[in-house]
C-alpha cells in the first residue's frame, strides 16, 4: 500500500493587490505566495531587512515590505516579456533597481536613476505609506522600465515627453493589476464589461490621492489620485496653463498624462470587445496585447515635439506588423477620441505608409545614448533668473509619420518648433517651482521657489559639453 505523502505548503505573504483605499472605504489584504524579486530581465531588490512571511497585517513595517515585494515582482513579471531582448535597467541604476520604502516625511514616491524612493505622512490618523499602494509602486517602476527603454525622454525638454512618462507609469500600474485573475474577475463585475467605465484598475492611487486631498481638495480626483477613464482632449501643451485644478488640462506632466492613459484604456477595452471570449483570460490577452504594441512604439517612435502623435502612429504600426491590423479600428478611435490623432492623421497610417517606413521602424532599438536625438538649444539664462546661458535638450529627431494632434476647432495641429518646445518646457517648471538653482548660478534678479516642502525634479548645473549652464532632471515623482 503506497502511502500519500502531504503536498509541501507554499509560504505566503499579505499583500494588498491593489491601492489600500481611503476611509471608510479600505481594501482587505489577500494572501500571495512569497515573491521573488530576482526576475530577469529587471531584477529588483529592497534596502531595508527582508522579514519574516509571518503573515503580518496591514501598519506593519513587514505587510509594507511584502507589499512592495510582490508590486515590484509583479511589474517586472509584466513587462519582461514584453520589452526586446537584452533590455536592461538604465546603468546608472546598476544590476538591480533598489526601493528605499521609508525615505522620508511626503506624500509621494519618485524615480532618480538610483533607484526607487517611498514616503510616508501621517493624515487624520492614517499613516499613508506610498510602498504600502501596489499601485504606487508599479507606477514608480514603470517610470524605471521606459528609462531602460528610452532614456533620451529622462532629460527631454518636453511637457509632452515628461506626460508620456507619467502615463507609462499608470499604464505599468494597469496592466500589472490586470495580471492578476482575481482582478480581472472584479473588474469585469464591477464594470459589467466595459473596460471604458471607471473601476478599481483604471483609479490610481486612492488613498495617497484621499490625503492629499485633505490638504489640496482641488489637486487631486474626488476618489483616487488620477483616473484612467477620463475623456481629456489633447491640446498642445504649449497653449496650457503649467498649473491647474483635476478636472481641468494643464501642462504640467501628470495632468496631461491623463491625454494618453486615458487612450490607452479605451485601447485595452477596444481590444477586449474584439475577444473571442469575454472573460477574464480573454482580459489578461487584450492588455498582453496593448502592452506590448506600447512598448514597440516607444521605442521607434522618434523623440518631436508631437511626441503623444509619433507614439499613437507606431503603435498603429507595431499592430499592422504583429497582427496584421486587427485591432486598428480600436487604436484609431482611442486616439481619435483624445485627439491624440487628428482624423487626417489617423487615416493617414494607412498599411503602404507603414510598408514604406518598414525599414526604419525595424532599425529602431531600444536604449541608445541618453542624447540620442535630441538637440541642444542655448537661450539667454537672465530671462530666467540664472548668471550663464543655459543649454536645454529639446526634442529634434524627425517625425517619420507626418501626422500630428487634433486642433479642437478642427483639423490638426501644426506641432511646436523644438525651440518653443523646450522653453516653454522650462518656463513651466520655473512656475511649477520645481526647479533647484544652486546660490552661484544666482541672477540679481532671481525669482527661485525656495520652499522646502516643494521637490525639485529638475535643476541647474554646469553644462558638460561645453561653457555656460544646463538643465538636468533629478527625478519623476
Amino acid at each position: 500500500m503506497t502511502v500519500q505523502q502531504p503536498q509541501a505548503m507554499i509560504p505566503t505573504v499579505l499583500v494588498y493587490e491593489g491601492d489600500p483605499g481611503f476611509p471608510p472605504l479600505v481594501n482587505m489584504p489577500v494572501p500571495h505566495p512569497v515573491p521573488q524579486l530576482d526576475t530577469q530581465p529587471f531584477p529588483t531588490a529592497i534596502a531595508e531587512a527582508t522579514p519574516q512571511p509571518d503573515g503580518a497585517g496591514p501598519g506593519t513595517e513587514a505587510f509594507r515590505y511584502w507589499v512592495a515585494a510582490d508590486a515590484l515582482s509583479r511589474a517586472a513579471r509584466t513587462w519582461g516579456p514584453l520589452v526586446p531582448t537584452g533590455t536592461q535597467w538604465h546603468p546608472t541604476v546598476g544590476r538591480a533597481l533598489n526601493a528605499h520604502l521609508d525615505a522620508g516625511i511626503d506624500l509621494n514616491a519618485y524615480y532618480d536613476r538610483k533607484g526607487l524612493w517611498f514616503f510616508r505622512r501621517t493624515v487624520l490618523g492614517v499613516t499613508v505609506a506610498a510602498c504600502e499602494s501596489s499601485e504606487v509602486v508599479e507606477h514608480e517602476t514603470g517610470h524605471a522600465i521606459l528609462d531602460a527603454l528610452r532614456p533620451q525622454l529622462f532629460n527631454a525638454a518636453s511637457a509632452e515627453a515628461a506626460a508620456l512618462h507619467e502615463a507609462f507609469g499608470d499604464i505599468s500600474a494597469l496592466l500589472s493589476s490586470l495580471g492578476l485573475e482575481s482582478l480581472r474577475i472584479a473588474v469585469l463585475a464591477e464594470t459589467q464589461g466595459d473596460l471604458e467605465l471607471s473601476s478599481r484598475v483604471s483609479r490610481m492611487a486612492e488613498q495617497l490621492g484621499w490625503a492629499i486631498r485633505q490638504g489640496h481638495p482641488n489637486a487631486v480626483d474626488p476618489d483616487c489620485l488620477r483616473n484612467m477613464a477620463n475623456s481629456f482632449f489633447y491640446r498642445d501643451p504649449v497653449e496650457l496653463p503649467p498649473t491647474g485644478p483635476a478636472n481641468t488640462l494643464s501642462s504640467e506632466p501628470h495632468s496631461f498624462s491623463r491625454v494618453f492613459s486615458g487612450a490607452f484604456l479605451k485601447i485595452v477595452a477596444g481590444i477586449f470587445r474584439q475577444q473571442d471570449l469575454q472573460d477574464q483570460a480573454g482580459l489578461a490577452r487584450s492588455a498582453e496585447i496593448a502592452g506590448q504594441l506600447l512598448v514597440d512604439a516607444v521605442v521607434a517612435a522618434p523623440v518631436v515635439s508631437a511626441y503623444y502623435a509619433q507614439v499613437a502612429g507606431h503603435m498603429i504600426a507595431a499592430d499592422q506588423r504583429r497582427n496584421g491590423g486587427k485591432y486598428g479600428q480600436s487604436l484609431r478611435s482611442a486616439f481619435i477620441r483624445h485627439g491624440i490623432l487628428s482624423l487626417e492623421a489617423a487615416a493617414s497610417v494607412t498599411e503602404p505608409e507603414v510598408a514604406r517606413r518598414s525599414a526604419q521602424i525595424a532599425e529602431a532599438t531600444p536604449g541608445g545614448g541618453d542624447d540620442e536625438g535630441l538637440t541642444a538649444v542655448t537661450i539667454q539664462g537672465a530671462a530666467y533668473g540664472v548668471n550663464l546661458p543655459l543649454t536645454l535638450s529639446a526634442p529634434a529627431e524627425e517625425r517619420r509619420f507626418g501626422i500630428a494632434g487634433s486642433d479642437p476647432a478642427g483639423g490638426s495641429l501644426r506641432p511646436a518648433d523644438p525651440e518653443r518646445v523646450a522653453t516653454s518646457f522650462l518656463e513651466d517648471l520655473f512656475r511649477q517651482g520645481r526647479v533647484h538653482v544652486p546660490e552661484e548660478h544666482r541672477s540679481a534678479a532671481t525669482f527661485v521657489d525656495d520652499r522646502p516642502s516643494r521637490l525639485k525634479t529638475h535643476e541647474i548645473t554646469r553644462s558638460t559639453t561645453g561653457e555656460g549652464l544646463a538643465l538636468i532632471r533629478r527625478c519623476f515623482d
